[in-house]
């Protein structure tokens, strides 16, 4: 049986907090592989300012390198709203010999009890809760944690930077922030 962690986001852009999510995730539980799994439309956030396409190549640029990185589009191709109670159901029947980790930052990780059909997901997956400042853990859902080096570094300050015109060397991986220049993301936002 292959363990598998999906570590789900907008990803707009992906960025280095989210590979070491996904890193020290899959060195704690000792993960076969780590599923980097773009949203279509998240149902937590508003609609993403990039299309899902350069958002799914940015994250393959990322972790092309990685032996034990994958991509997985199933949100992407099944478009709409993302429950991840549809996305796992999904993984389920086309992977039933796979055990499933969800990967999920801290402040996820308190809202557990709100997600959609949650307790139905729990017998899905194991959730791993990935340690982050200022939130604290509801112990309803279990929840796996892992400690990762806190970086304070988000999607939102990123493209709030490339807005600005300011730097965003080493807060993403070099061929990701080659793309945005390349196709001139986040350059016009306000």
């Amino acid at each position: 049986m292959k363990k598998v962690g999906i570590l789900g986001g907008t990803f707009d852009p992906l960025h280095q907090g989210h590979l070491i999510m996904g890193e020290f995730s899959r060195e704690a539980m000792d993960l076969d592989e780590v599923w980097f799994m773009p949203s279509y439309i998240p149902p937590h956030k508003q609609e993403s300012s990039t299309s899902p396409e350069t958002r799914l190549a940015m994250v393959e640029k990322a972790i092309k390198e990685h032996p034990h990185f994958r991509i997985c589009d199933v949100e992407l191709v099944r478009k709409g709203t993302s429950f991840t109670i549809d996305t796992m159901t999904d993984l389920v029947e086309q992977f039933p010999d796979d055990q499933f980790y969800f990967i999920i930052g801290g402040d996820m990780v308190e809202h557990l009890p709100k997600w959609h059909r949650v307790e139905d997901l729990s017998r899905m997956v194991q959730f791993i809760g990935v340690e982050r400042p200022g939130y604290g853990w509801n112990n309803e859902i279990p929840v796996h944690f892992v400690d990762i080096p806190s970086v304070d570094v988000s999607s939102t300050m990123i493209r709030e930077r490339i807005s600005q015109g300011k730097s965003v060397r080493y807060l993403l991986p070099e061929v990701v922030d080659s793309f945005i220049k390349e196709h001139h993301l986040y350059e016009n936002e306000s």
